[in-house]
């Protein structure tokens, strides 16, 4: 069994920080990309930042500059630093990790976080 478990929403003003992080347990042999995506109400979940196990990072135009994506290949985590939020970064943000669990010889699946909600608002 895996398990992926995303944390650290909340509500912060407008130009504040916050940190998220996710953590992959359970019987995993390699997890390759790890990313964050996120779902404002009444859109579609969107890619926000995404990096590969050597640490390759791939972010969306609305985020560059302003969010940090890193990763722990020794204890299976991915952190998302925040800054410079804006009302538009509202939403519930989700963590993915494509994971092949148990032996090399076990197929690699998509696991997904239960989401945490950011809210950005004065």
């Amino acid at each position: 069994q895996v398990q992926v478990v995303d944390s650290g929403g909340g509500l912060v003003q407008p130009g504040g920080s916050l940190k998220l992080s996710c953590a992959a347990s359970g019987s995993i042999f390699m997890i390759y990309t790890m990313a964050w995506y996120r779902q404002a109400p009444g859109k579609q979940r969107e890619l926000v930042a995404d990096i590969s196990r050597g640490g390759s990072t791939n972010y969306a135009d609305s985020v560059k500059g302003r969010f940090t994506i890193s990763r722990d290949n020794a204890k299976n985590t991915v952190l998302l630093q925040m800054n410079s939020l804006k009302p538009e970064d509202t939403a519930v943000y989700y963590c993915y990790a494509n994971i092949q669990s148990g032996t090399i010889y076990t197929r690699r699946r998509d696991y997904w976080g239960p989401g945490t909600q950011v809210t950005v608002s004065s």
